[in-house]
C-alpha cells in the first residue's frame, strides 16, 4: 500500500515550522514549492494533522521512496537520493539573505547566539546530516599525553556502483571549482559533485578580505564549522593566516580555528582552497600539559608534552600575531642534521606549520605545531607521517584535526575490528583469513603475545580500542618532529632559545 504523499508534505511542513525554518505566513508558498518539486498537482483539501509521532528522517525516507516508485527519481542510488533531498529541504529555508541577516542580528546582542541560530538551522535542514553522523563509531583511550579521541567515520556514503561506472561518461565540469567554493551555495549537485541545493554560508571579513562561514555537513566532532576564502586561492601559511585566525576568535570568542599546514603529506585534503576549520569544542590537545614555559616580548611560550613538536603561545592579540610569525619565520629556515631535519631540499621547502588559535578569557592563545614534509628511501609517505607499519590502521595525512588529538579513521576499521575479534577469540589460522585482513598479521601476533591468553572470557572489543588508540598515539608521535625524548625536548628547547627567550 502506497503513502499518503500530500501527508508527508503536511509532515514535512509542520516539522518546518516547529524547527523554526520558516514563520506561518510563508507555509502555503513553501506547500506549493513542495508540490512543484515533487511534481505534484495541487489539492484544495489538505491532510490535517495534529502532530506528526514519525521522525523526520523517516518522513524523508518515505518522500524519497515514493519519488523513486513514481519516476521522479531515475535511479534508487545514495547520490540520486542526496540531491532530491537537498531539493526539498531547501524549499523549507530562507533565502542566503534571509538567514545572514537573522545571524547578523543575533550577533549584535551575543555571537554565540548566532552561531547557535546557524548550527540549528544547518541541522534542520538536514544539510549536516545527523542520522549518518550517528552510525560514527567513537570513544577515548588515556595515554601518557592524556585522553585522545577516535573515530571510525562512517557518515560519508559510499558511492553506488552504478554510479561509478556513469561518472566515467559524465561531462567535465569546472563549475563549482571545488567543495569549498562560495558557489557551491545552492547549487543543485551531480553524480561528480555532493547536493548543496539546502547549503547556507554567511559572509565574513578577515583581514580586510571576503571569507564565509559553513558548516561541515559530516561533522567530525560539535559544531565543526569551515572558514573559507571568497576566491578559490591555493592554502599558502603567511603572516596574514595568523592574523585572520586571532581575528575570527576575536569574533567568535566561544570557538576555536586552525589552519591545516600549507605543504603535502603534513597538509589537509583540501589544499587548493584555502581554509580554516573551527568550533565550539575542546580538543585533547587544549587539555596537554607544559613541560617548560618561557618569557618573550610580553608572551608567555610553553613547550607543550604533545607527541607533536608543539609551542604554545598566549598573549595580547598584537603581541601573540608578532611571535606566531616570528615562531613561523625561524622554523622556515631551521635544519638540525642530527635530528634529521632539513627546511629545504634542492630548494624545495620541507617545514611548516599547523596553527590553532583560542581565546584563554581575555588573552589569546596560538598553538604552533612545527611540521616538516621530508621524505626518505626508508620512509617514502613522509619521514614525520605515519610508518608503514602503522599504515593498517592510519595511512592517511595527519592535518589539523588529527593534529589536536582526534583521529578519524576509515571506516573499513568497524568491520574489522570485528573480525579481530573473532580471530582472537577463536584462533583462527592466517590462511583462513579474509584478504583484506591480511595487513593486520603483525598486529594480531602483537595482541595474542601482548595478553597471552586464549580465554574466550577475554574483553577483547575494549582491548581493541584500546589498542587502536595506542597505534593513533603512535601515529601523531611518528609525525612529531621532536620527539618527547631527552634529545628531542633539548633540541626544541634550543629552538626556543634562538628565539631569544629570557627563561
Amino acid at each position: 500500500m502506497g503513502i499518503d504523499i500530500y501527508e508527508k508534505v503536511e509532515s514535512l511542513l509542520q516539522y518546518g515550522q516547529e524547527m523554526q525554518l520558516f514563520p506561518q505566513e510563508d507555509k502555503i508558498y513553501i506547500r506549493n514549492r513542495l508540490y512543484a518539486v515533487l511534481e505534484l498537482p495541487g489539492v484544495s483539501e489538505h491532510p490535517s494533522l495534529q502532530s506528526s509521532q514519525e521522525d523526520f528522517h523517516t518522513t524523508l525516507a518515505s518522500i524519497l521512496d515514493w519519488a523513486y516508485e513514481n519516476n521522479r527519481l531515475v535511479e534508487d542510488t545514495v547520490t540520486e537520493r542526496d540531491i532530491l533531498d537537498a531539493q526539498i529541504m531547501d524549499c523549507l529555508m530562507g533565502r542566503p539573505s534571509e538567514i545572514t541577516r537573522a545571524f547578523k542580528e543575533r550577533y549584535r546582542n551575543n555571537p554565540k547566539s548566532a552561531t547557535d541560530y546557524f548550527y540549528q538551522v544547518s541541522k534542520a535542514s538536514n544539510y549536516i546530516r545527523e542520522d549518518r553522523i550517528a552510525e560514527n563509531v567513537e570513544w577515548k583511550t588515556a595515554t601518557r599525553y592524556g585522553e585522545l579521541d577516535i573515530t571510525i567515520n562512517l557518515s560519508k556514503p559510499e558511492k553506488d556502483p552504478k554510479e561509478i561506472e556513469k561518472l566515467k561518461t559524465l561531462p567535465k565540469s569546472n563549475y563549482p571549482t571545488c567543495l569549498l567554493c562560495k558557489e557551491n551555495e545552492g547549487y543543485k549537485g551531480t553524480l561528480a559533485h555532493p547536493a548543496r541545493s539546502n547549503h547556507r554560508i554567511i559572509p565574513i571579513g578577515l583581514n580586510g578580505e571576503e571569507w564565509f562561514l559553513q558548516y561541515s555537513p559530516y561533522l567530525y566532532y560539535p559544531e565543526h564549522c569551515i572558514v573559507f576564502h571568497g576566491e578559490h586561492v591555493p592554502m599558502k601559511i603567511s603572516g596574514d593566516t595568523f592574523n585572520r585566525l586571532l581575528e575570527y576568535v576575536e569574533w567568535f570568542p566561544h570557538y576555536f580555528v586552525g589552519s591545516n599546514a600549507d605543504l603535502p603529506i603534513v597538509g589537509g585534503s583540501i589544499l587548493s582552497h584555502d581554509h580554516f576549520q573551527g568550533g565550539h569544542y575542546t580538543f585533547p590537545i587544549e587539555r596537554a600539559s607544559l613541560i617548560k614555559e618561557y618569557e618573550l616580548d610580553n608572551v608567555k611560550i610553553g613547550m607543550v608534552k604533545w607527541p607533536m613538536s608543539l609551542l604554545r603561545i598566549v598573549g595580547e592579540k598584537d603581541d601573540v600575531l608578532k611571535m606566531a610569525i616570528k615562531v613561523w619565520r625561524t622554523w622556515l629556515s631551521y635544519n638540525n642534521e642530527e635530528l634529521n631535519v632539513f627546511s629545504h631540499t634542492d630548494g624545495v621547502p620541507h617545514n611548516t606549520v599547523t596553527p590553532i588559535a583560542r581565546r584563554r578569557g581575555d588573552l589569546f592563545e596560538i598553538d604552533m605545531v612545527l611540521r616538516n614534509n621530508k621524505t626518505s628511501e626508508e620512509h617514502p609517505g613522509g619521514i614525520y607521517h605515519p610508518h608503514k607499519e602503522l599504515h593498517h590502521i592510519k595511512k592517511e595525512n595527519i592535518g589539523l584535526i588529527e593534529v589536536m588529538g582526534l583521529a578519524v579513521l576509515p571506516g573499513r576499521l568497524k568491520n574489522e575490528l570485528e573480525l579481530m575479534e573473532k580471530y582472537l577469540n577463536e584462533n583462527v589460522p592466517v590462511e583462513d583469513w579474509e584478504d583484506n585482513m591480511i595487513k593486520h598479521q603483525d598486529w594480531y601476533i602483537e595482541l595474542k603475545q601482548k595478553y597471552q591468553s586464549d580465554d574466550t572470557s577475554i574483553e577483547w572489543p575494549s582491548i581493541l580500542q584500546d589498542e587502536v588508540g595506542y597505534k593513533f598515539e603512535q601515529v601523531l608521535e611518528h609525525a612529531g618532529v621532536f620527539k618527547q625524548n631527552e634529545q628531542g625536548i633539548e633540541a626544541l628547547d634550543a629552538f626556543i632559545q634562538s628565539l631569544q627567550v629570557k627563561v
